[in-house]
C-alpha cells in the first residue's frame, strides 16, 4: 500500500495522477498548505524540504520518497508502466520528465506568483516569466507535432508531470492559442479517466484556493 500526502497543486497532482493511470489502491493524506502542516516535525522527518508530494511505500518497508519527478519514477519502475525498459525509450521520457521538473514547472510557478499575488504588480516580472512560459509551451507544441506523446508513441510519466502542469496555463495567465498538437495533447489527457480522477484528489481544499496558498506562502517564505 502506499501512502500518499498531497495538496490539490500542480506538483501534488502529478502523482494522484499517475497512481489512479496505475489503478492501485492508495491511501490519500491530505497536507494543508495553509496551515503549513509540511512544515511540522513529523512531514520534516520525511521530506527534509518540507514539501509536497511526498510517498510511504508500506510493503517497501515504509520507504519514503520525496520529490514529485522522483516519486514518478519509483512508482513508475515498481509497477512497471509508463517508463520503458529500452534505453532510448527510457532516455526521452526522463529528458522530457526533467523538461517540466527544471523549466515548465518552476516558470509556471513564477508567473503564478507575480501575475496573481505579488503585492506589487512588476510588470517586467510578469512579461519575463510568462513569455518563457509561452516559449516552452512552443517547444512541447514541436514536439508533439513529431510524436503523439512526448517520448514517442505510448504515454508515459512525462506526459502525467507535463500535463498537470500546462493545464493549468490560464492561472498563469499564459495562452496556447494557435498551439494545436499541444491542444490536441491536453484534451486527450483530461479525457482520460486516471487524469480526471487524479486531479478531483484531494478534495479537502479547492485547486483555487490551493494555488492561492502556496503563491502566498513563496512570496513570504
Amino acid at each position: 500500500m502506499i501512502d500518499l500526502y498531497t495538496s490539490p497543486t500542480p506538483n501534488g497532482h502529478k502523482i494522484s495522477v499517475l497512481l489512479d493511470e496505475l489503478g492501485v489502491d492508495y491511501n490519500l493524506i491530505p497536507v494543508d498548505l495553509s496551515k503549513a502542516e509540511q512544515k511540522t516535525p513529523a512531514f520534516l522527518a520525511m521530506n527534509p524540504n518540507g514539501r509536497i508530494p511526498v510517498i510511504v511505500d508500506r510493503d517497501n518497508d515504509d520507504f519514503v520518497v520525496f520529490e514529485s519527478g522522483a516519486i514518478m519514477i519509483y512508482l513508475a519502475e515498481k509497477f512497471g508502466c509508463f517508463l520503458p525498459e529500452d534505453a532510448a525509450g527510457r532516455s526521452r521520457t526522463l529528458q522530457w520528465l526533467m523538461f517540466q521538473m527544471g523549466g515548465v514547472g518552476p516558470m509556471m510557478g513564477q508567473a503564478n506568483v507575480f501575475y496573481r499575488y505579488f503585492p506589487e504588480k512588476i510588470q517586467p516580472a510578469i512579461d519575463r516569466y510568462q513569455h518563457e512560459c509561452r516559449r516552452l509551451f512552443e517547444v512541447l507544441d514541436r514536439r508533439l507535432g513529431e510524436a503523439h506523446y512526448l517520448a514517442g508513441d505510448e504515454i508515459t510519466i512525462a506526459d502525467f508531470a507535463n500535463w498537470c502542469w500546462v493545464r493549468t496555463h490560464t492561472w498563469s495567465g499564459v495562452s496556447v492559442e494557435g498551439l494545436d498538437h499541444l491542444n490536441r495533447w491536453l484534451d486527450e489527457l483530461a479525457a482520460r479517466p486516471g487524469c480526471q480522477s487524479g486531479v478531483r484528489k484531494p478534495e479537502r481544499m479547492t485547486e483555487s484556493e490551493s494555488l492561492v496558498k502556496v503563491a502566498q506562502s513563496m512570496v513570504t517564505r
